[in-house]
């Protein structure tokens, strides 16, 4: 297993377009501002600085998007995944 950090940076107004992270465990926590997240079939929350939220392996990842239309946010994503895997794969279009 390995683990790979990322800051994510979200100007504001931005959003994901819905995705998975593979067999990856995802960690988030919200360093500046607020997201709105949701995972499939799990209600809609939002996440404020400090706040944090996981996705387990194979979780389809509908929603992310800085609630915010002035000020950027910003996660630190910590995976943990097998070496080679995948860690984001857009939904196709």
């Amino acid at each position: 297993m390995h683990v790979h950090l990322y800051a994510d940076n979200f100007p504001p107004n931005a959003r994901t377009v819905p995705h998975r992270h593979g067999q990856a465990f995802a960690y988030a926590y919200v360093l500046e501002g607020s997201v709105r997240s949701t995972l499939e079939g799990q209600p809609t929350a939002t996440y404020h600085q400090g706040e944090d939220w996981v996705e387990p392996p194979g979780a389809h990842h509908v929603q992310a998007e800085n609630t915010s239309t002035t000020k950027p946010a910003k996660l630190l994503v910590v995976f943990i995944a097998n070496p080679g895997d995948a860690l984001k794969t857009d939904d196709p279009k």
